[in-house]
């Protein structure tokens, strides 16, 4: 479950960890603009079967910085752990410079350093171009 996520950002929590390409069994369960005591509006994301890779968690850290992942197993929470923005960036936004080396088929992944945190910004590390918007870059 992926919990205080920006209210109206949980559609684009659900791009990213694919939900289409999900089990057919998998439970999946989107509740939008909820009453909440710390965010005041919030969405929250329920997947079941599902376990999140490091880039996905990456990439919603950038988009809902407020989230907290719970892992549920046996009905019970078994874990809980709020996001976590890393220094850099592999893999998961796309440089907005057409320029760069990562957009000219070069064998080369993005990376993007984190310049600023609140908000983030974030710098490629081969073009420095800036970013700080990511919904549109995200790969």
């Amino acid at each position: 479950m992926i919990d205080h996520i920006g209210n109206g950002l949980a559609l684009e929590v659900l791009r990213i960890i694919g939900v289409r390409e999900l089990d057919k069994d998998s439970t999946v369960s989107v509740a939008l603009h909820v009453r909440s005591q710390k965010m005041g509006w919030k969405d929250i994301v329920k997947v079941e079967n599902m376990e999140l890779s490091p880039r996905k968690v990456n990439a919603i850290a950038l988009i809902a910085p407020t989230a907290s992942i719970s892992i549920i197993r046996d009905f019970k929470v078994r874990e809980k752990r709020s996001v976590d923005l890393p220094d850099r960036i592999v893999g998961v936004v796309r440089c907005p410079n057409p320029n760069c080396i990562t957009n000219r088929g070069e064998p080369v992944e993005s990376e993007l350093e984190v310049a600023r945190r609140r908000p983030v910004v974030l710098r490629c590390v081969y073009c420095e171009r800036q970013v700080d918007e990511f919904l549109s870059h995200l790969l």
